[in-house]
């Protein structure tokens, strides 16, 4: 992502506040950041942190509303899903329509 970016190590380190020996230690695997250093690569790189450790394919940061709209999905059952699914696509028609 920050090559993406277009910046160098040192710009980087210049964004997050850390050494850019850290940043290349990062980058080789030679050391993992801490949770807070993690908190600031993904804030300067705009991604999200589950993005930089590889959980997620998308780079988009979760919005502050989304937060907990997605926690605890596991406890929900199959036909609460599919209505939240349904709810999803009813207010993307909505707001496509308003849009028009």
């Amino acid at each position: 992502m920050r090559e993406l970016r277009g910046w160098s190590q040192a710009d980087l380190a210049k964004q997050t506040g850390l050494q850019s020996t850290a940043i290349s230690h990062f980058e080789t695997g030679g050391r993992s950041p801490s949770f807070d250093n993690l908190r600031r690569l993904a804030d300067a790189l705009k991604v999200s942190t589950d993005y930089l450790i590889g959980r997620s394919d998308n780079p988009a940061l979760a919005g502050p509303h989304t937060d907990n709209l997605f926690r605890d999905l596991d406890k929900l059952s199959h036909a609460d899903l599919e209505a939240m699914r349904m709810m999803k696509e009813a207010l993307l028609k909505k707001h496509t329509e308003d849009e028009k």
